[in-house]
């Protein structure tokens, strides 16, 4: 590890799961899914367990989009978490990535005005649609002045958003970050969008079943929605106030592909790249990790692909796939895989992969963990890996000390 240790001080989530951190941890290690059924026929979703507006004032929640109110409640819980820090609003900064910010208002007011007019078109549009909008909103709230970041990487925004909320801190930037991601774009043109590139699960029958990552019989992802945030914080700052510490960031690689806006390379060059930053910055041998938390979002060739890096660098090494409980949260998933990552490290268990029944693919040779696993984490890599080659790997370490 080099520079200004970066530490967890505070976790908050909404996800299909649960409405908050616990329920969704507690789900996941039971084996439950929190998928169901889509906006067009044929199609498995996971929409978030709780309506995020009923979460909070109804005047608030009607001039946000679906997004915004879920990076908000998720920021909530995080800084309710950390115990309301006390911080220089200019040593105070917000990083939320999305894969595409708010896609709903967008859809639903262009109907509005092909419908009734111009008119009947809300002044709030713009901002309800900008991508940027919930790290604006998270900003605002917590009166974060050291600025207010927006990472769109597609499946890699959430986790790109930890770690430049990390490199803030590192750089003397910054003494804490609120960080995260946040997706709700289950509309009719993105799913149709999916299904027409052949990217969506078949298992629709039973949609707990859809979602199949590392399985033999698995057949495309699970479109989700939801929002992760996590408060960072320098080790220095967090000892100065005595916040309790969930997880160190000992590390983060981010590596591009450049090879295909929606293949993987085929040698797994950018993906083992970030693997390997991130294993560097942490000063950490790959024996020295208990377990993965793979991207593997359930698509035949991107499955195999990440196995085939996640053996280049670790050999057969232990993985789970939280993906098939949650489906995919687009850009989310990275940032509440970080914090899944966060509470293995901190609990010492390694979550259970679902739908396994099929048995593992022949193409992932790797110890996939099908039954909630009771170990110590010294440490836990978990990856994210988007279109456009966009990949991300984060270390998280347990806390050296109590502070």
């Amino acid at each position: 590890m080099y520079g200004t240790e970066v530490v967890v001080t505070g976790l908050g989530a909404i996800t299909p799961l649960g409405a908050d951190t616990a329920s969704t941890w507690d789900a996941l290690l039971a084996g439950a899914s929190g998928l169901g059924e889509g906006v067009l026929p044929g199609v498995v979703a996971g929409t978030m367990a709780v309506d995020p507006a009923t979460l909070m004032p109804r005047v608030t929640a009607r001039r946000l989009d679906r997004s915004q109110q879920a990076a908000l409640v998720a920021a909530a819980e995080a800084w309710s978490d950390a115990g309301g820090p006390e911080v220089d609003p200019y040593r105070l900064a917000s990083a939320i990535g999305t894969g595409i910010g708010g896609v709903r208002t967008l859809l639903n007011e262009d109907d509005v005005l092909e419908a009734s007019g111009v008119r009947r078109v809300s002044p709030r549009t713009v901002p309800m649609l900008m991508p940027n909008a919930a790290a604006a909103l998270v900003s605002i709230e917590y009166g974060a002045r050291a600025g207010a970041y927006t990472p769109v990487s597609a499946c890699s925004s959430g986790a790109e958003a930890i770690a430049l909320g990390a490199r803030l801190i590192r750089a003397g930037e910054a003494d804490v970050v609120i960080a995260g991601g946040t997706e709700a774009a289950i509309t009719p043109i993105t799913v149709a969008g999916f299904v027409q590139a052949k990217a969506l699960s078949r298992h629709t029958a039973e949609p707990a079943s859809a979602s199949r990552p590392f399985a033999a019989d698995r057949s495309g992802f699970v479109l989700s929605e939801g929002a992760a945030v996590m408060v960072l914080e320098s080790a220095e700052h967090a000892a100065a106030r005595g916040a309790r510490v969930h997880a160190v960031l000992a590390g983060a690689g981010i590596a591009a592909d450049a090879h295909h806006i929606t293949a993987p390379a085929a040698d797994g060059s950018g993906q083992i790249a970030a693997m390997r930053k991130a294993l560097a910055q942490a000063g950490l041998g790959p024996e020295r990790i208990g377990h993965i938390n793979a991207h593997a979002t359930g698509t035949e060739v991107g499955d195999a692909a990440e196995a085939r890096a996640i053996g280049e660098v670790f050999g057969r090494a232990t993985v789970t796939a939280p993906k098939a409980s949650l489906g995919h949260l687009f850009g989310a998933a990275g940032a509440i895989e970080a914090l899944l990552a966060v509470l293995s490290v901190e609990h010492g268990v390694v979550p259970p992969t679902r739908n396994l029944d099929a048995g593992v693919g022949p193409d992932i040779a790797h110890d996939v963990v099908a039954e909630r696993r009771d170990a110590p984490q010294e440490a836990v890599l978990t990856n994210s890996f988007g279109f456009g080659g966009q990949n991300v790997s984060l270390v998280f370490t347990g806390a050296a000390s109590q502070l």
